[in-house]
């Protein structure tokens, strides 16, 4: 289309950009390759997984939109150039992750996997139930999703802890932070929902010893996982060997360190662990892009963009 407007480079691996380019050419010129390393027309790029080096000499590049709801994708290009680089802020994709985790948790409080085995052997049994207020949900990861999350499980009348790396405040939820507040936030949880971001200082947070330090004598039974975050973020062989070993007693998990997870993994078979294939909250380019198109028309104007990332902080 003819514009006067720069135009948006989509820059991808791994994804269908069927249904993203013609949201963004429908308002600005866009396209999935530059002309050539140093295109001077290009003057934003919305990124998934972009390609090493694609983004690195485009000289008139004002900002990089990432798809995704994490950015470590983006920033994990060595190459990548320094301008502002912007995260999803979304309803959509909250609403998305919101129903994921209330999901998962009303499952495994309601005795789902218990029921299913009973379904298969048609045994009519019931099984005790605790409340909801009964069950502590320990959010690691309190940022903008992980807010909106409470407020969900709040309103089902979950008790609902919250932790992330500087302290917040939100009303109903027990917020702690950092290290000095990591282990009282572990010991009251009953299921521990992982939204964090992934960054050096994560990855692998999801071990053995932290899941070891998770509420043992809860209503549930025992503690209980769900990662709908990033799947660097675990370490596989240490959630199989909590769920055997009775430190977990279910785990449900959303993300995974290899993806598409391999058919050997021996996640797949595990009775205990409910997986799904990264759906929780799957970025859907008609809610998406309209806002970044939003901000780049605004960005044009000179006003300042919103979102944006701490690349130090790597969110």
């Amino acid at each position: 289309m003819a514009t006067t407007k720069g135009r948006v480079l989509l820059a991808v691996t791994g994804m269908d950009t069927g249904d993203w380019l013609p949201v963004l050419a429908a308002r600005r010129e866009a396209v999935l390759r530059p002309d050539g390393d140093a295109d001077p027309s290009i003057t934003y790029a919305v990124a998934w997984k972009p390609p090493s080096g694609m983004l690195s000499k485009l000289p008139n590049l004002k900002a990089i939109f990432s798809i995704g709801a994490g950015v470590d994708h983006v920033i994990a290009d060595p190459t990548l150039p320094d301008v502002p680089l912007v995260r999803v802020v979304n309803p959509n994709l909250s609403q998305h992750m919101c129903e994921y985790v209330c999901w998962r948790v009303l499952d495994h409080h309601r005795r789902g996997r218990i029921y299913r085995e009973r379904q298969a052997r048609k045994a009519w049994k019931g099984e005790a139930q605790a409340t909801a207020d009964a069950v502590n949900v320990g959010i690691m990861g309190f940022g903008t999703l992980g807010r909106a999350v409470a407020d969900r499980l709040l309103a089902l009348g979950f008790s609902v802890s919250g932790w992330s790396r500087s302290r917040h405040s939100h009303q109903g939820v027990s917020c702690h932070a950092g290290q000095d507040g990591l282990d009282a936030f572990l010991s009251a949880a009953d299921i521990l929902v992982v939204l964090l971001p992934l960054t050096p200082e994560t990855t692998g947070i999801v071990d053995h010893a932290l899941l070891s330090r998770l509420k043992r004598d809860g209503a549930l039974g025992g503690p209980v996982l769900v990662n709908a975050g990033r799947g660097g973020l675990q370490k596989e062989a240490d959630i199989l060997r909590a769920l055997d070993d009775g430190t977990l007693v279910e785990a449900s998990l959303d993300v995974f360190e290899t993806e598409p997870l391999p058919a050997a993994s021996p996640l797949w078979p595990h009775p205990r662990i409910f997986i799904t294939p990264h759906a929780a909250a799957e970025s859907d380019p008609r809610f998406l892009i309209p806002p970044m198109l939003d901000q780049m028309d605004a960005h044009d104007r000179g006003e300042p963009l919103q979102n944006l990332v701490d690349r130090d902080a790597g969110y």
